[in-house]
C-alpha cells in the first residue's frame, strides 16, 4: 500500500469559480498556508492548465509564470505541482514551469485519448519530475477501457494515473469498478489517484470509495473550491480520514479556518450543489462548462439546465467551450415558432 498523498487543487481547479482571477499575493499566501497545514502537493495553474489563459477558456488575472514565480522557495513540506493539457500547454511550457520550481505535473487528456500524452509524460520523466496521467471525463469510458488508457500512460512513464471525474457524474460503484480495473492492469509500483467533483454530492464518498479500493493520491480543495459544484472539499475529506483512523499529514483545524475565513469570501457564485451544478453531474457535462452555459442562457433567454442537458446529449468534452453559444443558438431556433 502506497502512503496516503493529499493533493490540494484550490489554486488550479479553484480558478474556475472566480474566473481565474486570483492575485499573485493570494496565491502566495494560500500556498504558504496550505504548506503549513501539511498537504502533500499544491497545484497551481490556470484552471485549464498551463497557458490555458485564452479567449476560449478565459483570461487570468496573471500568467501561470507570474502565479508560480517565487512559490517554491516558501514551501517546506508540499510539492509544487501543476497541470498540463497537451494541445494547450507544450513541453516548452513544462520546462519553464520546472525552472520555476515545479516538481510534479499531471498530464491531462480525455478518457479515451491517453496516446496524446506520450511525449509530455516522457519529457517530464526526463526532467526528473514526478508525473501523473490524468484521465478526464472518466464517466465517458467504461472501467475496462479506461484501465487500458491508464496502462498506456504507465507505459509512457507515469508514476501515477488518475480516475478523473470531471463531470461529477460517477456513482460510487462506478468509481470502485474503475479503481479495481486499474489495479488489475497497472504495476504495483504505479500509484492510483482519484479526482472527484461534487455535482451529485458524492465528492467525498467517491474519494473514500476509491481509497478503499486502492487509490492513494486524493485530490481535494478548500471549501470544495472548483468548477461546477466544486471538488471534494478538503477539510471534510480530512475530517473523514481522521474518523477512519487513516494516516496522513494534514492539519484539520488549519484547513477548516482557511476554507471558512479565506476561500468562502472569494466565491462570487457560491460553490455548491444547486439546480445548475446538479445538472452538470446529472447530464454528464464537464464541470467548467457551468459559467459558459450560464452566460449563454442569460444572453439568449434559455434555461441553463436545458443547455447543459443538450451538451450532455451531444457528449461534448473539455475544449469545446466555444461551441456552447452555437448550441444555445440551435436551441433558440428550435424554440421559435
Amino acid at each position: 500500500m502506497h502512503k496516503l498523498y493529499i493533493q490540494d487543487v484550490t489554486l488550479r481547479d479553484g480558478m474556475h469559480p472566480i474566473k481565474h482571477q486570483y492575485t499573485k499575493q493570494q496565491i502566495l499566501d494560500l500556498a504558504i498556508a496550505l504548506d503549513k497545514a501539511k498537504v502533500d502537493a499544491i497545484e497551481i495553474a490556470h484552471g485549464d492548465g498551463l497557458t490555458g489563459g485564452s479567449f476560449n477558456y478565459g483570461f487570468g488575472a496573471h500568467t501561470d509564470w507570474e502565479w508560480l514565480e517565487g512559490i517554491a522557495q516558501h514551501l517546506r513540506h508540499a510539492r509544487l505541482t501543476t497541470l498540463l493539457i497537451p494541445g494547450i500547454g507544450t513541453i516548452k511550457d513544462l520546462k519553464r514551469a520546472k525552472d520555476l520550481g515545479v516538481e510534479s505535473v499531471r498530464i491531462a487528456t480525455h478518457s479515451t485519448e491517453a496516446d496524446i500524452s506520450a511525449q509530455h509524460i516522457e519529457a517530464a520523466r526526463n526532467m526528473d519530475m514526478d508525473v501523473s496521467g490524468f484521465l478526464m471525463m472518466a464517466h465517458m469510458n467504461d472501467a475496462t477501457s479506461l484501465a487500458k488508457q491508464a496502462k498506456l500512460m504507465e507505459d509512457y512513464g507515469a508514476h501515477c494515473v488518475y480516475v478523473t471525474d470531471s463531470a461529477g457524474a460517477l456513482l460510487m460503484d462506478e468509481v470502485a469498478d474503475r479503481i479495481k480495473a486499474f489495479k488489475d492492469v497497472l504495476e504495483p509500483s504505479t500509484e492510483i489517484g482519484i479526482h472527484c467533483h461534487h455535482n451529485l454530492s458524492l465528492g467525498v464518498s467517491n474519494t473514500i470509495v476509491a481509497l478503499q479500493e486502492g487509490a492513494n493520491r486524493l485530490d481535494a480543495s478548500l471549501a470544495g473550491m472548483g468548477a461546477g459544484a466544486g471538488n471534494c472539499p478538503l477539510e471534510v475529506l480530512v475530517a473523514y480520514l481522521n474518523k477512519m483512523g487513516a494516516e496522513h499529514n494534514s492539519d484539520l483545524f488549519q484547513l477548516m479556518d482557511l476554507a471558512d475565513d479565506v476561500i468562502r469570501p472569494l466565491q462570487e457564485r457560491p460553490v455548491q450543489v444547486d439546480r445548475e451544478t446538479l445538472s452538470l453531474g446529472y447530464s454528464g457535462v464537464y464541470s467548467s462548462f457551468l459559467l459558459h452555459a450560464e452566460r449563454a442562457a442569460k444572453k439568449y433567454g434559455l434555461d441553463t439546465r436545458t443547455i447543459l442537458q443538450e451538451l450532455g446529449s451531444r457528449k461534448m468534452v473539455g475544449g469545446q467551450e466555444d461551441m456552447i453559444v452555437d448550441v444555445a443558438l440551435d436551441m433558440l431556433k428550435k424554440k421559435k415558432p
